[in-house]
């Protein structure tokens, strides 16, 4: 079974209802969510790595002081 990319004809149908569910208005605005969103992301996961480099872990939590 070969499974094949959304061509044109798809691409522009799909576009069609977004535009139709969303509006014109609200479009520009979840582009711009998404890619903050995405951009936010890539940045955590580049800052993962450098924190299990240094050793950095949670600490557990203290027990409350008797007195």
């Amino acid at each position: 079974m070969h499974l094949a990319l959304p061509g044109g004809p798809e691409l522009w149908i799909c576009g069609a209802l977004l535009i139709l569910i969303f509006g014109g208005r609200k479009l520009p605005e979840l582009a711009r969510a998404m890619g903050s969103s995405i951009t936010q992301f890539k940045k955590g996961m580049k800052e993962e790595p450098e924190e299990l480099e240094q050793g950095s872990s949670p600490r557990p939590p203290q027990p409350p002081d008797p007195s």
